[in-house]
């Protein structure tokens, strides 16, 4: 790992940085140009994670200033469990950060606030196409087997 990022929640002066991060990761996952995600949705995330009725929230890896990455995790309830459970929705990291340790950090970051809130389960889902990406998943997480299904309403 590069020396170690400090790994924290968001704060409204990360904006700028925190965006050119949200443009890469939607860009990864084919989100740009004619079909980047209209601007009202950046800011509607955004907003999110200050708003404590909001149960989204955001971390930033930061090292010297710069964000490196970003995690986005949400808690929701459950019908087969007491506590929230946490969903890892976004992990993102820069291209210059990749391989060194920040994406493992952020997903422990999230580990350590949810075990804090009291659920019992990260879960998060990649697409199959994410190789590198599920390197990392395999060895702080197990494969759950599940399969997801969806439909645009």
């Amino acid at each position: 790992m590069i020396d170690a990022p400090s790994i924290r929640s968001v704060v409204p002066a990360d904006f700028a940085q925190w965006e050119q991060l949200w443009e890469g990761y939607n860009r990864f996952y084919g989100r740009s140009g004619a079909t980047a995600l209209p601007s009202e949705i950046t800011r509607m995330t955004w907003s999110r994670f200050f708003d404590v009725y909001e149960p989204v929230h955001a971390l930033v890896a930061e090292k010297d200033g710069q964000l490196l990455g970003l995690v986005h995790y949400i808690f929701h309830r459950s019908t087969i469990m007491i506590g929230p459970i946490c969903y890892l929705q976004d992990l993102f990291t820069a291209e210059s950060a990749r391989g060194k340790g920040v994406g493992r950090a952020l997903i422990e970051s999230v580990y350590e606030r949810a075990k804090a809130a009291g659920s019992p389960r990260v879960y998060w889902h990649t697409h199959e196409t994410n190789l590198t990406a599920m390197r990392l998943y395999d060895q702080v997480a197990e494969r759950s087997g599940f399969v997801v299904y969806r439909k645009q309403i």
